[in-house]
């Protein structure tokens, strides 16, 4: 099972840029379709982002579309970027790396529970 950790949350003011980055045990690159999802208190949990196995493909939620960046850097590990900019304070949760499936994100993929493997969260807090 990959294993994945999350980092570099925090607390910004809205209109900031921050970026959060996964790090996987192995690299996922050319087996699993990569993600973000995110979830805000007293709401169930949210597909943000995703980059296709082949990396080729990107797929972004209409809320942070124009906003947010998805990328990764693939070597003997994988990590995962996501890029956010122009924060507004709806953009307030845990935000959740995940992996699974393989060949691009379509219909019910965009749903948490088809992934297969999880980070721990971190979270992101934009103050107004």
């Amino acid at each position: 099972q990959v294993q994945l950790v999350e980092s570099g949350g925090g607390l910004v003011q809205a209109g900031d840029s921050l970026t959060v980055s996964c790090t996987a045990s192995e690299r996922t690159f050319s087996t699993f379709n990569m993600g973000w999802f995110r979830q805000a208190p007293g709401k169930e949990r949210e597909f943000v982002a995703a980059v296709s196995s082949d990396g080729r493909r990107l797929y972004y939620s209409d809320s942070v579309k124009g906003r947010f960046t998805i990328s990764s850097v693939n070597t003997k590990n994988s990590v995962i970027y996501l890029q956010m900019n122009l924060l507004k304070p709806e953009d307030t949760a845990v935000y959740y790396c995940a992996g699974g499936g393989s060949g691009g994100v379509s219909g019910s993929d965009y749903l948490p529970w088809k992934w297969d493997f999880w980070g721990q969260g971190t979270q992101v807090t934009v103050s107004s």
